[in-house]
């Protein structure tokens, strides 16, 4: 089985599709929210004591630590009866037999599912230097996951041009099922993107990466545990949230969502969902999510 679109899956979905309520549709999206989680000791434990397993999850991939344990804790949550993507950075992946072997451990383990992304990694690893190589290489060897995802970029990407980075979403979006966004703090940012790449062509649904309810505490210990240079890649790339914590009163998800409300439902756009990265905060976040269930009910 594979998850590869033909052109035709690829064009905007705008025709007979309603607008919806918007509070049914962000109701819709929190409750089929999914979460990301890094690959640290204490993830297994948090994830079973908090998340509910309709919640699917991404596990993110660090440079320092490597595929190992992104694929490992993948196809133990998996084991125990979540819905989980491991992230598959292409900059890491040596050559066809190392993702052919890749591809088999995840099917062995039931993972059927995949989070595609470049990676951070200074040089490529072989001969895949971006998410697209990758993503053609998965598809040259029919690919069994029923779910690809690959990321999505509203305020652009630090180290490509605009042009290039929306190019490579368009070239990518054949071979996937979802976007998800990286985070950014503009609603109104979030939108005229979402906007744009459905008139490119792109009716892939999107999932608006939002920070989960973290603590700055937090977030000091989590870049702390990256490694060096992943966590100085952390910081600067999560600077627009670090400064956030800093204001008065800090930082809430409540007035980002907020802000994004007016726009689900609407057909100019695909806005989906919510993917809330966690920072493995679970149980704070779990609870933040049940209290806007439960508002919104």
């Amino acid at each position: 089985m594979t998850s590869v679109r033909n052109a035709e899956d690829s064009t905007p979905r705008t025709a007979g599709r309603r607008p919806r309520p918007a509070a049914a549709a962000v109701a819709d999206a929190l409750r089929d929210a999914t979460y990301e989680i890094l690959p640290f000791k204490s993830a297994e434990e948090k994830v079973l004591a908090h998340v509910p397993r309709d919640v699917a999850l991404t596990v993110t991939t660090t440079e320092a630590k490597g595929l190992d344990p992104t694929l490992g804790l993948a196809a133990r949550l998996t084991e125990q009866g979540y819905r989980a993507a491991p992230h598959i950075a292409a900059r890491l992946v040596r050559d066809r037999v190392h993702l052919g072997d890749l591809v088999d451990r995840l099917a062995d383990a039931g993972v059927d599912r995949l989070f595609v992304i470049g990676g951070d990694a200074a040089e490529p690893a072989g001969e895949f230097p971006d998410a697209l190589s990758l993503l053609e290489a998965l598809r040259e060897r029919d690919h069994p996951f029923a779910s690809v995802g690959i990321g999505g970029y509203p305020e652009g990407h630090g180290s490509i041009g605009d042009e290039l980075i929306e190019k490579a979403l368009a070239d990518k979006a054949p071979h996937a099922d979802h976007v998800i966004t990286q985070l950014c703090f503009d609603a109104a940012t979030t939108v005229r993107w979402a906007r744009a790449v459905q008139k490119r062509g792109v009716g892939l649904p999107i999932r608006v990466g939002i920070p989960g309810a973290i603590s700055r505490q937090k977030l000091v210990r989590v870049s702390a545990g990256l490694g060096l240079g992943q966590s100085a890649r952390f910081l600067k790339k999560q600077q627009n949230l670090l400064w956030r914590f800093f204001l008065p009163g800090g930082y809430s998800p409540d007035k980002l969502i907020e802000r994004l409300t007016p726009a689900f439902g609407a057909a100019d756009n695909r806005l989906h969902g919510f993917h809330v990265f966690t920072f493995n905060d679970l149980d704070s976040t779990e609870s933040w999510r049940q209290e806007w269930l439960a508002r919104l009910s």
